[in-house]
C-alpha cells in the first residue's frame, strides 16, 4: 500500500484545492518514468524515454483531507535548444472537460514568461494536442486585446514578449482566427469586439502568477554539455 500523501519533489504552486509539484527527472527517476508509462496508456503518439534525467515533470494535484490526488502532468526539458516549453501533457480522463488542460498549458506559459523567454509545445502536435494549444492560444489572444483598446499599436513582437507565445504561434493563430488580413498592400489587425467579449464571457480556470514560488532551473556547465550530447 502506498503511504505518500503527495508526489515527490516540491510545491511550486497553490491555489485552493489545486496544486503543483515539480519533481526532477533526475533525482525521482522510477517515479518520473512510471509517469511516462502512464501516459503512453492514453496518448498514442506519444514516444517512450526511458532517459527522464534531461526532464523536469510538474504534476497538477487536487488536495482534500486525504493528501494530493493526481490530476495531470507535463514535462519539460531541462535545457531545450529549440525554445519547447512542453515535451509531453497529459490529463487523466477523469478530470477532463473541467478545465484542467488549459490550466496545464497556462501554467506553462507562466513558467517561461518567469525564464524571460518565449516557448512552445513540442512538435508535431497531435490532433488533439493542436485543439488544445489552438484553443488556448485564441483565448490568450483575445484576453490581450480584451484589456488593450489600443490595437494600432500592438506588434506581434508585443504580444510574444506579454504571452510567451512565439511570434510563429501568434501569426498562426492570428491568420487562422482571420484576425491578421491585408489592407493596402500591408498586414493589420482586424478585431471583432464580439468575439472578443464572447470570448471574455466564457468561464475559465485561472491562474494567479502570485501564488507562483518558483525558480528557473539552472545546469551547470557538466551537466548541461552532457545533456546536450544526450540531444
Amino acid at each position: 500500500k502506498c503511504k505518500q500523501k503527495h508526489p515527490p519533489g516540491d510545491e511550486i504552486y497553490r491555489q485552493g484545492n489545486i496544486s503543483v509539484f515539480e519533481v526532477d527527472g533526475r533525482k525521482n527517476k522510477m517515479y518520473c518514468l512510471n509517469l511516462c508509462l502512464l501516459a503512453k496508456m492514453f496518448l498514442d503518439h506519444k514516444t517512450l524515454f526511458y532517459d527522464v534525467e534531461p526532464f523536469l515533470f510538474y504534476i497538477l494535484t487536487e488536495t482534500d483531507e486525504h493528501g494530493c490526488h493526481f490530476v495531470g502532468y507535463f514535462s519539460k526539458e531541462k535545457k531545450s535548444t529549440l525554445g519547447y516549453n512542453v515535451s509531453c501533457i497529459l490529463i487523466l480522463p477523469i478530470y477532463q472537460r473541467k478545465g484542467y488542460g488549459q490550466y496545464l498549458i497556462d501554467f506553462s506559459y507562466l513558467l517561461t514568461k518567469e525564464e524571460n523567454t518565449v516557448g512552445s509545445p513540442e512538435k508535431p502536435l497531435s490532433g488533439l494536442g493542436a485543439i488544445s494549444y489552438q484553443k488556448y492560444w485564441k483565448h490568450t489572444l483575445y484576453q490581450y486585446f480584451t484589456s488593450n483598446n489600443n490595437t494600432d499599436k500592438i506588434s506581434i513582437q508585443d504580444l510574444s514578449q506579454k504571452t510567451g507565445m512565439t511570434p510563429d504561434d501568434i501569426v498562426a493563430t492570428l491568420h487562422k482566427e482571420h484576425i491578421l488580413v491585408m489592407h493596402n498592400n500591408q498586414l493589420v489587425l482586424n478585431i471583432d469586439k464580439e468575439k472578443i467579449k464572447r470570448e471574455k464571457e466564457k468561464k475559465v480556470l485561472s491562474l494567479d502568477p502570485s501564488k507562483l514560488k518558483w525558480t528557473p532551473y539552472t545546469l551547470s556547465q557538466e551537466r548541461l554539455s552532457r545533456l546536450l550530447d544526450i540531444e
